[in-house]
């Protein structure tokens, strides 16, 4: 029986151990898609004690801020919500996390929670009941006395190079200026442009929104589909003077209903005159301005991200209490593959098809996606057009190995721009250790059953840049 996450943790065979030794083990991480606060990198974050970095709670602002996947543990074991989100001291709350982990057998978070005790912690035996309070004392030691332990101390432990944060247009993205302006602190921290807001006109809130994206831009309103676009194209601007090197779009399913610059603003006319739009009207107003900005993205280097089918906020009785992002989202099933192509076909057109990363919730989706890659590639840049890393309830070992191998059967996995966290912990950069160990023992089995011969340079080439190397170059940090 092999020892509980030893050095060789998942790595079955030597060609594995060896990939993930030599090459995967230290290289540095381009995490260019998360959640995480700028401000808490600016500031410098020291965390109390493990419950506020693993569990997070109620911020000051009455909002919910923590690791939701965590949230979900304790959930399914029956743990009420006032250990969770709620107000009962942190000691309680980190006893019922506990608790819960022991029952999440063959649930990426046990293997999670051990490699970022043992990663930043130096602790490394199984988190039970019983070594509860000892993990506790030991780890709040460090959070407050190690001087490695801040946030900024996590991110250079992790050999971090690339942050890209998840940003609103009418985000002032005064941290990310005050990072960039402080010498002590090497790491390049940059936002990625979310519209979300801007695109959902079916959704509540839809028309407050488009009243603060005009005070943004210095505007009393924005009158027409044109001003929106153009409000969006000054936004954009701005975030990629400040180094913004990605667009994220999280929609429910992919829409493309062409039409004219006259029929959607004719769509947004009907909005903003309080009259109900048909789904036919709202699939084009959506379609008019992801065109728009996937030309603007094109035009300033910018990588279109786009996913979707996640159904959020289904508990019709938390999503009052909590709000979104509280873990309470769901995989939902959209046969819009016909779509994402269509998208990408109009694009190609023009000669405006920005570099783009695919990610559907739903793992079905994944052969489709893959033979999607492969009908709109260029000579641009290798893997111009991504299948994205196996997104939130596929980042299980299971779902990374599908996905994986669903890109090597139908694309070129050696051209994959890897891992990145799509977390609000500063301890999640541990899951880039587990996605390389996985990598390097899917592409170790290969070769040690005669699938693949041990050519060292092209397996050293392959792993640099699953790890790294792609992600430096797709997303333009070469040139930095």
């Amino acid at each position: 029986m092999k020892a509980f996450m030893d050095h060789d943790f998942l790595l079955n065979t030597k060609t594995a151990q060896h990939l993930f030794h030599d090459y995967a083990e230290n290289a540095p991480l381009v995490d260019y898609h998360c959640h995480i606060n700028p401000r808490e990198i600016y500031e410098d974050r020291r965390f109390e004690n493990l419950a506020q970095v693993w569990l997070g709670g109620k911020q000051p602002d009455g909002s919910y801020a923590g690791d939701h996947y965590k949230w979900r543990v304790m959930r399914s074991n029956g743990v009420s919500e006032d250990y969770i989100t709620g107000d009962q001291p942190d000691y309680e709350r980190y006893l019922k996390f506990v608790e819960s982990l022991q029952m999440a057998i063959g649930n990426p978070m046990y293997h999670w929670c051990h490699l970022e005790l043992k990663k930043f912690f130096g602790y490394d035996k199984p988190l039970t009941p019983e070594t509860a309070e000892e993990v506790w004392r030991h780890c709040n030691d460090k959070l407050q006395n190690d001087p490695n332990m801040t946030v900024r101390g996590l991110i250079r432990q992790s050999n971090v190079a690339f942050i890209g944060t998840t940003d609103d247009p009418t985000d002032s993205l005064e941290w990310h200026k005050k990072i960039a302006a402080d010498p002590t602190f090497t790491v390049k921290v940059c936002p990625s442009f979310r519209p979300d807001k801007a695109i959902n006109i079916q959704k509540p809130g839809y028309l407050s929104y488009i009243d603060q994206l005009a005070h943004c831009v210095q505007k009393e309103s924005l009158d027409s589909v044109q001003e929106i676009c153009d409000a969006l194209r000054q936004r954009l601007e701005y975030f990629v003077s400040l180094g913004c090197r990605a667009s994220d779009h999280g929609l429910d399913y992919i829409p493309f209903r062409p039409c004219t610059a006259e029929e959607a603003n004719a769509v947004y006319q009907k909005v903003r005159a309080g009259q109900a739009i048909s789904e036919v009207e709202s699939e084009q107003y959506q379609t008019y301005l992801l065109i728009c900005l996937a030309h603007l993205y094109h035009k300033n280097d910018v990588a279109m991200q786009l996913h979707y089918s996640c159904l959020r906020n289904p508990n019709e009785s938390m999503f009052p209490i909590l709000g979104p992002d509280t873990g309470f989202d769901v995989i939902s099933q959209n046969s819009c593959g016909a779509n994402v192509a269509a998208l990408l076909s109009c694009l190609y057109k023009t000669h405006q098809c920005p570099k783009t990363v695919l990610y559907s919730l739903n793992p079905s989706d994944n052969a489709q996606l893959g033979s999607i890659l492969g009908a709109f590639q260029t000579d641009e840049l290798p893997g111009k057009i991504q299948h994205g890393s196996a997104w939130w309830f596929n980042d299980t070992k299971v779902g990374m190995i599908d996905q994986m191998v669903s890109l090597a059967n139908l694309g070129l996995l050696g051209n994959f721009i890897g891992m990145l966290t799509d977390s609000r912990s500063f301890l999640s950069y541990a899951r880039h250790d587990y996605f390389r160990r996985i990598l390097c023992n899917l592409i170790g089995d290969w070769v040690e059953n005669g699938e693949y011969p041990a050519l060292e340079d092209n397996l050293k080439r392959i792993v640099d840049g699953v790890c790294y190397k792609n992600a430096l170059r797709y997303f333009s940090l070469e040139r930095d």
